[in-house]
């Protein structure tokens, strides 16, 4: 009686943590349409998971996103919250104006990233070409608190007619992060934003 009630519980569930599982499409290389306004061209194929919980950003992994995650963001308008919001809970919205300069903007990511008790070092921030606009370029190292991984993190952003358009990369610092920093890099040279 009670491996048959053991084994009905382990199948329950795996069927529920199925039902959990974001569904994921492969991005395929050469030049892709991201949002209405970017275009950017991929060197190797990526993987885009549908995942709500991150709001307006696009999800995109090489590994599988409890490792890595490239979050998107393409034509953030003014005010818009840059993240899900959940009914009832009590964590700070962060949402992006138009006059942001670039450390604002890059606030307003950490406190996006950490909003569930993470903590954030910013490491570089500099001008930088993005989308074929003056933009900006920052380095961020990033403790998950949930189980106290050291992640890289890398970003990229300019706001072109009042929106917000950003490339955001992250992974464990010691090998995936190295791996997979120069496709993103190239990514991030290869954007356009359309006028």
């Amino acid at each position: 009686m009670r491996t048959h009630r053991g084994t009905l519980v382990a199948a329950t569930l795996v069927v529920v943590l199925a039902g959990c599982a974001a569904p994921v499409t492969k991005v395929e290389s050469g030049e892709r349409g991201l949002g209405e306004r970017m275009l950017v061209s991929l060197d190797g194929p990526w993987n885009k998971v549908s995942a709500p919980d991150m709001g307006p950003a696009e999800v995109w992994t090489m590994e599988g996103r409890p490792v890595d995650q490239l979050l998107i963001y393409s034509g953030i308008k003014n005010e818009q919250v840059i993240h899900a919001t959940a009914m009832g809970a009590n964590r700070k919205d962060f949402a992006f104006r138009s006059g942001m300069q670039p450390d604002e903007i890059v606030a307003m990511f950490e406190g996006m990233l950490t909003r569930d008790g993470s903590t954030f070092k910013l490491v570089k921030l500099a001008p930088a070409d993005f989308g074929g606009a003056k933009g900006f370029r920052f380095e961020y190292a990033l403790t998950r608190k949930i189980d106290n991984v050291q992640l890289s993190g890398l970003g990229f952003g300019t706001v072109s007619n009042g929106e917000l358009f950003a490339l955001l990369y992250q992974a464990p610092r010691l090998a995936f992060f190295p791996r997979h920093q120069p496709r993103v890099e190239q990514m991030a040279r290869s954007a356009r934003i359309k006028t």
